[in-house]
């Protein structure tokens, strides 16, 4: 039998918000493993999803470039929240997102050695600002888009980031659907779009909690549809309400003004990685006692 740390009992309270003891018969039952002994707690409680690898965080900002048809999104990360707001950080970040979108290098290995405009190139950069002011820092990912129509960016603070891909309405709609997405984080534009492997899971669950009810198979059939469509509406961008009139979804908001989105990314500032947690006070007392 895997073993059940007290911090892994942690993260699947924090994930589903149920009690400890439930977090842990269910880690029990997955054998250690938290995705499954999260789908177990949800077919059981009917809680809804959580994102488990985006919880996490580290410290860092998301930055953008846009010029002309071009644009680019990019995470740069540190170590501190301090050194997150030094000019000199921001600034490596800001010419890694000029240097993405001008010369559309194939990954981050690639975009290391891309002339900046200041004209050292993104990882000479990177190791002077390193240099001075005594952090790691590295690019985590970025994105870049070309695009036929128009390119909107949005930033929340320097921790959320979006870049939309649209054609048709105008610069205005184009702020209002990126802002949207920070907000309401649909994971594509349209119900084509969700991993078939999402949508089977979650239709398994529905199935397995439509079970329990004991109704007939045909009643039980209809329930789990009703679910899923419930479900796309949430996790889709047209199928959400808008957030700044939330009469209205933003698939009626884009046929209003004879617009379409064709593609978004967001970034989340840390999402998915692992932050150490450091206990001072254990590191000083054992250094007291060398």
């Amino acid at each position: 039998m895997a073993e059940i740390t007290a911090k892994m009992v942690a993260d699947l309270r924090a994930a589903t918000g149920l009690g400890m003891m439930e977090c842990k018969k269910a880690l029990v039952e997955a054998e250690g493993d938290l995705a499954k002994a999260e789908e177990i707690l949800r077919i059981k409680s009917g809680a809804k999803a959580s994102k488990l690898a985006g919880r996490t965080a580290a410290e860092g900002v998301i930055a953008t470039f846009v010029e002309g048809k071009v644009g680019a999104l990019v995470e740069v990360n540190c170590e501190t929240d301090f050194v997150a707001k030094d000019e000199t950080f921001l600034a490596f970040a800001k010419a890694a997102a000029e240097a993405a979108a001008k010369a559309n290098p194939a990954d981050v290995e690639a975009l290391g050695a891309v002339q900046a405009a200041s004209g050292q190139s993104v990882e000479e950069i990177r190791k002077a600002a390193i240099a001075k002011l005594g952090e790691n820092m590295s690019v985590r990912r970025f994105v870049r888009y070309e695009t036929e129509g128009q390119i909107a960016t949005y930033l929340h603070g320097s921790k959320i980031g979006v870049i939309v891909d649209y054609t048709g309405g105008d610069e205005q709609l184009g702020k209002d659907i990126a802002m949207h997405i920070a907000a309401s984080k649909p994971i594509c534009v349209s119900k084509d779009e969700v991993p078939a492997e999402t949508l089977e899971t979650e239709r398994r669950i529905y199935t397995e909690q439509a079970a329990q009810s004991g109704k007939p198979a045909e009643i039980v059939a209809k329930m789990v549809e009703g679910r899923i469509t419930k479900y796309l509406a949430e996790v889709t961008l047209v199928g959400q309400p808008f957030v700044k009139d939330p009469d209205q979804t933003v698939e009626k908001l884009l046929a209003s003004k004879g617009a379409k989105v064709n593609a978004f990314t967001m970034f989340v500032v840390g999402e998915g990685i692992e932050k150490k947690v450091v206990d001072y006070a254990a590191e000083v007392a054992a250094a007291a006692k060398i």
